[in-house]
């Protein structure tokens, strides 16, 4: 759970300068104050991480330049929704990294490394299939909806739709889990729970 819990607070602060101009704009109606500022905050982000000589992963590069290539676009055509379409650009790269096997063997304990692996295979494309929705979810709703519909309903689909999966695989992986264990023979079994702490 802390390790879900980190990836979402890094993908909060990826889209901050999004919301930072969603924020301003559903408050002001200012396009330029809100796009100009929303750079700025994005400038910053980075800006912060370098005074602190801390490495500038290829996200936070992407997220500075997506914030910068959307504000110009909102700008030269005076249309918001082009800094709408950030997340969705977010959400596939992440689907397309989700889609290496085994990317969630490093937040599993490691009894479920040793005895489900094959689950956590497809519960990883699961998540990587959620990515690549929320990004066509995200695209359509910036697409056909005013921004105040986006604004609530893209932070509660989000957290909704990634609880569900959470959940559900978190729930698939321990069932799985725990019928193989059972099903063993009781050497091996217990073999294997003294050697994963699970005795």
């Amino acid at each position: 759970m802390k390790d879900f819990l980190n990836a979402a607070r890094t993908l909060l602060l990826d889209l901050a300068s999004t919301l930072v101009f969603l924020v301003l704009f559903l408050l002001t109606h200012n396009t330029v104050l809100s796009v100009g500022l929303g750079i700025v905050f994005g400038l910053s982000q980075i800006g912060f991480q370098l005074i602190r000589q801390r490495p500038i992963e290829a996200m936070e590069w992407l997220s500075l330049f997506l914030v910068v290539a959307a504000g110009t676009a909102t700008l030269l055509t005076n249309d918001p929704r082009f800094v709408l379409f950030k997340p969705s650009v977010i959400y596939a790269i992440i689907g397309i990294v989700m889609l290496k096997p085994g990317w969630l063997n490093r937040y599993l304990p490691q009894i479920a490394r040793t005895v489900v692996p094959d689950v956590a295979v497809v519960v990883g494309f699961v998540w990587a299939g959620l990515m690549f929705v929320s990004a066509a979810v995200n695209a359509f709703v910036a697409l056909t909806c005013s921004l105040e519909t986006w604004a609530w309903f893209m932070p509660v689909y989000g957290i909704v739709s990634k609880v569900v999966v959470f959940l559900g695989g978190f729930a698939a992986l321990r069932l799985i889990a725990r019928r193989r264990v059972r099903a063993m023979p009781a050497v091996e079994r217990d073999a294997l729970l003294a050697a994963t702490g699970r005795q």
